[in-house]
């Protein structure tokens, strides 16, 4: 009995220390990022499997960095690139990362509606996209930032889901760890395109910007003298890495189940979350599907306020305009404005004919340009002493930055030349 209830003390405790990295891991788990790992396991089985456990340390250094920054000067990447960089530099961070995450946005609406409209298809796919991006508009405006970080933690259990499929196929567990741990390469045009997709999903500028903010802003709300200290750095780096673990533990199991189902079945080009779900369901029976398609509604409500509110954040930092979450509608109208354009344009491109695919090849071009040289500027800052004081990079976070730096200009250079050349 006492043992019960030490561990659920326990759990409680972690829970309560889980908040801004846990979110930001999740969320990179979006509709879009599942299609792209539904793609790496039809494509090439469990070829891919051994990169989850790669992009887990990277991963999580750059969002550690990204949140020791925004815990210490106390505001997002934006203000602090305001600051140390000239505006030049500001400008086209944000010329780049506004259409990128528009349409990162606008194929998360088009995944979530057309999964919506397999389980009910008396309601066509539009409906649906409209519908949710109504009530994500609603919930997001009319809800405090207490609440709607409550709500988003909560909807973090659904990724859940996709731990659980892989246990409902058959899959050949030997199979699958020789494949995690013993890396397969396939020297083609389609398998460096999917090693470049997965690397551009997994480290995403809009997660760099979100995480900084929503740090300085969590930090704000818990105390009124904030004081950092190595408690409070140490919690946050447990929440960060936690966060990163379950994204990676996702994007491994949908790789294993797609994979294990696809892939073995002969059918090799998944292009839309909706295929995915839709192509499991004769092959695995309706449970599976109906986990794989749930899970795909619940992500797109915990990451398309994360994408539209990286968007508000970056413009409103950018042009001085009050800013927050926490704030109501006439407390921060360029803010919300900002947020719900996002959304509405990002639902357009459904009428605009713009496939999702199609969306996610420019999204990833566009992160492909940005990630490198945020990445460099997220460790000089880091590196600063001028604005960290005693809290600078250590010597392991400049190594896995490093690293994480020359992987995303050969993914970037990579990316350019198997898109454009």
């Amino acid at each position: 009995m006492n043992l019960g209830i030490k561990l659920s003390a326990r759990v409680q405790k972690y829970w309560r220390i889980l908040g801004p990295g846990l979110i930001t891991g999740a969320s990179d788990d979006d509709p879009s990022g599942i299609a792209t790992y539904s793609q790496a396991g039809a494509g090439f089985g469990f070829g891919t499997l051994w990169t989850a456990i790669i992009t887990f340390p990277l991963m999580a250094s750059v969002q550690e960095m990204c949140a020791r920054i925004g815990m210490v000067t106390e505001v997002g990447l934006t203000a602090n690139l305001k600051k140390q960089y000239p505006k030049s530099i500001l400008y086209l961070m944000a010329a780049f990362s506004f259409p990128a995450i528009i349409l990162n946005i606008g194929a998360d609406i088009q995944g979530m509606g057309a999964v919506a409209n397999l389980l009910v298809p008396i309601i066509p796919t539009f409906a649906f996209s409209i519908i949710f991006t109504g009530l994500l508009i609603f919930s997001i405006v009319r809800y405090p930032y207490q609440k709607l970080a409550f709500v988003l933690k909560w909807l973090c259990l659904s990724l859940l889901l996709y731990i659980v499929i892989p246990f409902l196929v058959h899959a050949n567990w030997t199979q699958v760890l020789k494949s995690t741990f013993i890396p397969t390469i396939h020297f083609n045009k389609n398998f460096f395109e999917i090693l470049v997709a997965i690397l551009g999903t997994t480290i995403s500028p809009y997660l760099f910007f979100w995480q900084a903010t929503m740090e300085a802003e969590d930090i704000s709300h818990s105390r009124k003298i904030i004081i950092v200290n190595k408690r409070i750095l140490d919690n946050m780096k447990i929440d960060v890495d936690f966060g990163m673990l379950f994204s990676n533990l996702v994007m491994f199991f949908i790789i294993l189940t797609t994979g294990a189902v696809l892939f073995k079945a002969g059918i090799r080009q998944i292009n839309t979350v909706g295929e995915a779900a839709k192509a499991l369901e004769p092959l695995t029976g309706k449970l599976t599907y109906l986990l794989f398609a749930i899970g795909v509604i619940g992500t797109g409500f915990l990451a398309i306020p994360v994408l539209a509110g990286s968007l508000s954040y970056i413009l409103a930092e950018t042009f001085n305009w009050k800013q927050g979450l926490d704030k109501k509608f006439h407390e921060a109208r360029g803010f919300y404005i900002t947020l719900i354009i996002s959304l509405i344009v990002g639902l357009s491109l459904d009428f605009l004919r713009i496939s999702p695919i199609q969306a996610l090849i420019y999204t990833a071009v566009l992160y492909g340009l940005t990630a490198p040289v945020m990445i460099a500027i997220i460790m000089h800052i880091g590196n600063n002493k001028k604005v960290m004081g005693k809290f600078t990079n250590s010597i392991w976070s400049n190594i896995l930055g490093t690293i994480t730096l020359i992987l995303m200009s050969a993914a970037a250079i990579a990316l350019i030349y198997f898109q454009f050349i």
